[in-house]
């Protein structure tokens, strides 16, 4: 008996990526020089620039421990991360071959993950790994649940982070919460502890075009009352890996979203 039809709809695929390319910079790492090395206490942020053809490791130093991460052009700020586009594009929590994806009027990938050692999968609860789903925990909110002023929420550590850049709050953007675990239950986001993680493990991605990155030691740490510093390693491949590889280019598109310039008499 045939199945019937499904009347789902799901949101086009970008196109695909070169995997053998984004695998052979991930396994071949006895020529990669490293750059630069952060160590990111917790409760805290910090910002680092990862320049084009670059790979930046975030690593649990101690352990699981939530990071509330942001990224930018490094050369101009307007376009950053696009959290929902990236969520449609690829998936609600990503992984190894998954790429973010900046705003408008720009959209071109931002970063490829090239490596992530978690391999979460999806559990009994039809949690994930690093989300998509959520935003960053704020001041704001927290003032409004429970009438506390707490200055070290991931959006409070992000906007520390990123001043000595010249940017401001108004800058910090939807996250990628790197190594925090969720999922929807009943139409509702539900966060889990960070379990199925030790210490060692990281996620790791390479640059497609000169970033400012940032990321917040989250104050939920792993959801279960432990929080712990994060690592940040910056590392160069070597140059006969890049070969064929472009940085990608801003969209093409020039209609103009349907405006006529009105020309001068």
């Amino acid at each position: 008996m045939a199945s019937p039809k499904s009347n789902l709809m799901f949101y086009p695929k970008p196109p695909e990526i070169n995997k053998k390319f984004y695998n052979k910079l991930a396994k071949e790492v006895s020529n990669r020089i490293l750059c630069e090395e952060y160590i990111v206490p917790v409760r805290s942020g910090k910002a680092w620039p990862v320049k084009a053809s670059q790979i930046c490791r975030i690593v649990l130093i101690e352990g699981p421990q939530v990071g509330d991460f942001n990224c930018w052009n490094l050369h101009n700020p307007r376009e950053h991360f696009w959290q929902a586009r990236t969520r449609q594009f690829q998936n609600s929590h990503i992984s190894t071959h998954d790429r973010l994806w900046s705003t408008l009027p720009y959209l071109r990938p931002m970063l490829t993950i090239i490596n992530d050692t978690i391999a979460y999968g999806v559990d009994e609860d039809g949690a994930r790994c690093h989300d998509l789903l959520g935003a960053r925990c704020d001041p704001y909110v927290r003032k409004l649940l429970t009438g506390e002023n707490f200055d070290y929420t991931c959006h409070s550590n992000l906007t520390r982070a990123i001043i000595p850049y010249g940017l401001t709050e108004f800058d910090v953007h939807n996250v990628l919460n790197m190594f925090q675990i969720t999922g929807i239950k009943n139409d509702r986001n539900f966060n889990k502890q960070c379990k199925k993680m030790k210490k060692g493990d990281f996620l790791e991605f390479f640059a497609e075009i000169d970033l400012l990155c940032a990321i917040s030691t989250c104050p939920n740490g792993d959801f279960a009352g432990n929080c712990r510093p994060l690592g940040v390693k910056v590392y160069q491949p070597a140059s006969e890996l890049l070969r064929g590889w472009e940085s990608p280019k801003i969209s093409n598109y020039r209609g103009n979203h349907g405006l006529k310039l009105k020309l001068d008499e």
